[in-house]
């Protein structure tokens, strides 16, 4: 089993920055990729972003390309997301997701493993 942690998120204003970890426990060695998602109130869960967790690759939802940067640190377990230039329209609980198969993906029910959430609260 694999346990993940987020930590980092909080209030700021708009264009301000904020950086969220996931620390991941556990059989860590199961991880192939890890995502990051995010839920507004009154909306669904949707993606944000995903890393591989070897290799480097990376993938973004359109709406934070060029905004966030996914990353991780395979010595310490963690994943990153830093976001920048926030908007109020980033506000929400954001999840770390971890997957065990191979390929990094943007659909939630692909990940095996997720966090208890962050909020992110961007206030203008």
């Amino acid at each position: 089993q694999v346990q993940l942690v987020e930590s980092g998120g909080g209030l700021v204003q708009v264009g301000e920055s904020l950086r969220l970890s996931c620390a991941a426990a556990g059989r860590t060695f199961s991880i192939y990729y890890m995502g990051w998602f995010r839920q507004a109130p009154g909306k669904e869960r949707e993606f944000v972003a995903a890393c591989n967790w070897s290799g480097g690759t990376t993938a973004y939802a359109d709406s934070v390309k060029g905004r966030f940067t996914i990353s991780r640190d395979i010595a310490k377990n963690t994943a990153y997301l830093q976001m920048n230039s926030l908007k109020p329209e980033d506000t929400a609980v954001y999840y770390c997701a971890g997957g065990r198969n191979s390929g990094i993906t943007a659909r939630a029910d692909l990940y095996d493993y997720w966090g208890q959430g962050t909020q992110v609260t961007v206030s203008s």
